[in-house]
C-alpha cells in the first residue's frame, strides 16, 4: 500500500528534471546562437578593415607616383613599391571574407578591376618617366583617367562599406537579442533550479513522514514478536527481505550498484552484531568479519577506480619483471587451477623496468584470471617476457603512446578469444561478457588506467575461438640502481612501539582520527593529536620531543603538506607520514609520489598502519625515485 504513493512522489521531481533539462539545453542553445552572431560582427569588422587598407594603400601608391613624376627622385617609387605589394593579399582576405555574400562579390570584382586598371596606368607613367618621356607621362595624368578610376575605387568601397554597416547593424541588433535571449534562459534556469529543490525537499519530507511510519510500525512489530517466539524467525527473515528488496530497488547501475551492494554488507552485518553481541558472541564476530570483508571490497572498487581514471598514488622503481613473474609462480597456480597448464617464456638479458612493483603484480594476476574464465574447460596459459622499441610510425598510430624501450609481458591464451566489437569496449569500465556475478567489469579498465598512468602501453590481439594475447608494454628503467627486491609477505606479528616513541595524529574527522589514535595506542605508542594545522603547530611548540607525524593532507585552511613543511622547521628531524583518500597535488604529481615522501592510502587496516609507520621511524617505506 505505500508503494503507488512513493513512485507517485517522484513525479514532481522527474518533472523538474525534465523541465531543467530543457532550460539548460535551450540555454546552450542561445549561448551557440550568441557566438554566432558575434562571429558575424566580427567578420563585418574584418571587411571594413580590409577596405580601407585597400583604399589607404592605392592612396599611397598614387602620391608615390605623383611625387616621382614631379620630381624624377626614385624615392617615392618606395611608398609606391610597399602599397602596391601588399594589396594582393588583401583582395585574397576580402574575397574569403565575403564568399558568403553574393552582391558583396559583385562589388568586389567590379572593384578589383578597378583597381587592376589604374595600377597599370600608374605602372605605364612611371615607364614613360623611366624611359626619357616625361611628357608623355604627363599627359596620361593630365587626362584624368586616374582621377576617374579613383573615384570610382572610393565609390565601389564605399558601397562595400555602406553594405557592411548595414549588415553589422543587423548583426548587432542580433547579437543583443540573443544576449537578452541568454539572459533569460539563465533566469529560467535559476527558476527551474529553485522549482526543483523546492519539490526536493517536499519529497524528503514526505521520505522522512514515511520513514517514522515505517520505523514506528516496525517497533510495533518488534513488540509483537516478543509475545509470539514462534513466528519471530519468519518475521526477522521478512525484514531482512524488505531492507534487501529496498536496497535493490535504489541501485542506479555501475559504481552506485557496487557501493550499495558492499556497504548494505557493512551496514546489514554490523546490525546483526550488535543484537548477537550478548546472546551469542561466535555469530556476533561472524558478522564482524563479514562487515570488514565488505569494506575490504569497496577500497578495492575504490582502488579499481582510482586506477582506471589515473589518479592513484605509484611508487615506480627499478623492477626484474623475470624476478617478478617467477615469484607469482605459486600464487598462479593456485588462482588459475590444475586444469590449465601454466608456461613462462623469460627473455635473457632483460632490461629492468620502471614501474610500481605491486600494482604490476595485480595487473598481471589479473589478465592470469581473465585468461582463465575463458578456458572453463582447460587450456594453456602462457607468460612472456622480452624487451621492445616502438618507434614514431608505431606511436603516431596509437594514441598516448610515447616512442622508446620498452620492457613487455606477454600473456596469451587458448581460451574462447574475442570478436572485434567486444576488443574495442575491453577496456571500458563496468563492461564484461561473463554471466551475471561473475565479473565487476572493472579487471582491464583498471589495467589499462595503471600502465597508462605509468606511462606505458596496452595492447589486445583476440580472435574467436583462437585465444586471446595482451601485451603490457612498461617503459625501461634508464638509471644506474640495481632493481628492486620483490616484497615478500611474511606472516610475522605487526611491528609495535620501541621504547617510548611518540605520534602527533593530524586528522579534521573526529571518528577518522580517534580510531587512528586508538589504533596506534593499541600498538604501543604515545599518541598526541590535532583537529588541523593550526593545532598541531601549537602541539609541536609545547612538545619537546615528537617522532612522527601522522597526516591527513586535505584539511581545511592548511593542508597536510603546508604542515609537514612548516612542522620541520620546528623540529627538523621530524618524520612525517602522509594519508588520505585523494591524492592528487599534495604529494602526487603525475600520478607519482614526491620523492622523499612516505604515504598510506586511506582507508588502511591496523596491520597497514602498524607496518607503515615502522617503515617510517626506521628510515624506510619512503618513495626515493
Amino acid at each position: 500500500m505505500l508503494t503507488k504513493p512513493r513512485y507517485r512522489s517522484l513525479i514532481p521531481l522527474i518533472i523538474g528534471f525534465s523541465l531543467l533539462a530543457i532550460t539548460v539545453l535551450g540555454t546552450l542553445w542561445l549561448v551557440g546562437r550568441q557566438e554566432v552572431a558575434v562571429g558575424w560582427v566580427q567578420h563585418t569588422e574584418e571587411v571594413q578593415k580590409r577596405l580601407a587598407t585597400i583604399q589607404s594603400r592605392l592612396q599611397e601608391a598614387e602620391s608615390g607616383q605623383r611625387g616621382f613624376l614631379l620630381t624624377g627622385q626614385t624615392a617615392y617609387l618606395e611608398p609606391y613599391d610597399t602599397s602596391l605589394a601588399g594589396l594582393g593579399v588583401e583582395f585574397s582576405g576580402l574575397a574569403h571574407a565575403v564568399a558568403d555574400n553574393p552582391s558583396q562579390g559583385e562589388r568586389l570584382v567590379r572593384l578589383r578591376a578597378m583597381t587592376n586598371r589604374r595600377q597599370d596606368l600608374m605602372r605605364v607613367t612611371i615607364e614613360a618617366y623611366r624611359n626619357g618621356n616625361p611628357a608623355h607621362a604627363l599627359a596620361l595624368v593630365r587626362t584624368g583617367q586616374g582621377k576617374q578610376l579613383m573615384d570610382g575605387i572610393r565609390a565601389g568601397i564605399a558601397a562595400m562599406s555602406a553594405e557592411e554597416q548595414r549588415l553589422l547593424i543587423e548583426r548587432e541588433a542580433a547579437a543583443h537579442r540573443q544576449a537578452s535571449l541568454v539572459k533569460v534562459g539563465l533566469l529560467a534556469s535559476g527558476l527551474a533550479i529553485l522549482l526543483l529543490a523546492l519539490i526536493a525537499i517536499r519529497d524528503a519530507g514526505g521520505r522522512l513522514r514515511d520513514a517514522i511510519t515505517s520505523r514506528d510500525a516496525l517497533e510495533a512489530a518488534n513488540a509483537r514478536l516478543t509475545q509470539e517466539m514462534g513466528e519471530r524467525k519468519a518475521a526477522e527473515q521478512q525484514v531482512r527481505q524488505m531492507q534487501k528488496m529496498e536496497s535493490i530497488g535504489q541501485l542506479t547501475g555501475g559504481i552506485a550498484h557496487d557501493f550499495n551492494n558492499m556497504l548494505a554488507i557493512v551496514i546489514g552485518s554490523l546490525d546483526l552484531a550488535r543484537l548477537r553481541f550478548t546472546s551469542d558472541p561466535d555469530k556476533a564476530k561472524s558478522c564482524m568479519d563479514n562487515a570488514s570483508e565488505g569494506a575490504r571490497r569497496a577500497a578495492q572498487l575504490t582502488a579499481r577506480l582510482l586506477a582506471f581514471s589515473r589518479q592513484q598514488p605509484l611508487e615506480p622503481r627499478a623492477v626484474d619483471a623475470n624476478k617478478l613473474v617467477g615469484g607469482m609462480s605459486e600464487l598462479l597456480r593456485r588462482t588459475i587451477g590444475e586444469h590449465i597448464a601454466i608456461e613462462t617464456v623469460l627473455a635473457g638479458g632483460l632490461w629492468p623496468a620502471f614501474i610500481d612493483t605491486g600494482q604490476l603484480e595485480n595487473a598481471v594476476l589479473n589478465l592470469c584470471v581473465n585468461a582463465r574464465d575463458a578456458m572453463p574447460d582447460g587450456g594453456k596459459l602462457t607468460i612472456e617476457t622480452n624487451n621492445t622499441h616502438l618507434d614514431e610510425r608505431y606511436a603516431a598510430a596509437h594514441d598516448e603512446v610515447e616512442p622508446g624501450q620498452y620492457v613487455v609481458l606477454c600473456i596469451t591464451d587458448t581460451g574462447t578469444g574475442m570478436p572485434p566489437h567486444v576488443i574495442e569496449r575491453a577496456f571500458d569500465p563496468f563492461y564484461t561478457t561473463k554471466g551475471v556475478g561473475k565479473g565487476t567489469g572493472l579487471g582491464l579498465s583498471q589495467v589499462f588506467g595503471f600502465v597508462k598512468q605509468s606511462g606505458g602501453h596496452v595492447k589486445i590481439y583476440s580472435e574467436p575461438d583462437q585465444g586471446t594475447t595482451v601485451k603490457l608494454y612498461v617503459p625501461r628503467y634508464l638509471g644506474s640502481a640495481t632493481t628492486a627486491a620483490q616484497d615478500e609477505a611474511a606472516a610475522s606479528p605487526l611491528p609495535r612501539a620501541q621504547k617510548d616513541e611518540i605520534v602527533l595524529v593530524v586528522e579534521d574527522d573526529e571518528r577518522v582520527r580517534h580510531m587512528s589514535v586508538d589504533a596506534l595506542r593499541t600498538l604501543g605508542y604515545t599518541v598526541v593529536q590535532a583537529s588541523d594545522g593550526t593545532q598541531a603547530l601549537a602541539v609541536l611548540a609545547i612538545q619537546p620531543r615528537v617522532d612522527l607525524l601522522f597526516t591527513d593532507i586535505v584539511m581545511p585552511a592548511m593542508n597536510g603538506r603546508e604542515l609537514a613543511d612548516r612542522a620541520r622547521k620546528q623540529q627538523p628531524s621530524l618524520r612525517v607520514l602522509f594519508t588520505t583518500g585523494y591524492t592528487r597535488n599534495a604529494v602526487v604529481h603525475n600520478g607519482v609520489l614526491d620523492p622523499g615522501v612516505a604515504f598510506i592510502s586511506k582507508p588502511f587496516g591496523i596491520d597497514q598502519l602498524a607496518v607503515k609507520v615502522r617503515q617510517v621511524l626506521d628510515g624506510q617505506g619512503i618513495n626515493r625515485s
